[in-house]
């Protein structure tokens, strides 16, 4: 065998042992779920649960209440979003390393209510949060906020 088959396959075999790893990175929580009045869920990479306190958010997640329901999230930074009713929200992107100065939060509120109350993130450096909307970008400067969208018809 040669050594540049040997030196293949030796990183065959630890690019396929690191793969897990790299997974569960990827698959941490950023927040949870602290309080549900109604039916809502979050949905994973295609897999949907109901809401309950508890259910973890991760990066990618999408959060949604039906008529008449509410949730409120905590993020790791202890921000802090509650949904209304009919509220579809997406976690685009988080990243909380304040000793490396790596902070991000995007999301994409497509429709419903949020109530948004700053985390560390926000007061680090506010540039490094924004909430996208159908009809522009909400880029936060202050501590808290509420909007609204409506559906498009």
């Amino acid at each position: 065998m040669s050594n540049s088959v040997k030196i293949f396959s030796a990183l065959m075999v630890w690019s396929l042992a690191a793969m897990p790893l790299m997974c569960q990175a990827q698959a941490e929580p950023v927040g949870y779920v602290k309080t549900v009045k109604g039916s809502a869920w979050v949905t994973t990479s295609g897999q949907r649960v109901p809401a309950q306190q508890g259910t973890a958010v991760l990066m990618g997640s999408q959060l949604k209440t039906a008529a008449g329901a509410s949730m409120g999230v905590t993020f790791k930074d202890d921000t802090v979003m509650s949904f209304g009713p009919d509220t579809e929200l997406t976690v685009d992107e988080y990243l909380y390393a304040p000793a490396k100065g790596q902070l991000k939060l995007a999301t994409r509120l497509d429709k419903g209510t949020l109530t948004y109350v700053s985390g560390v993130i926000a007061k680090l450096k506010p540039d490094a949060v924004s909430v996208k909307t159908p009809s522009g970008i909400i880029g936060v400067r202050g501590t808290s906020f509420m909007v609204k969208v409506d559906d498009v018809e």
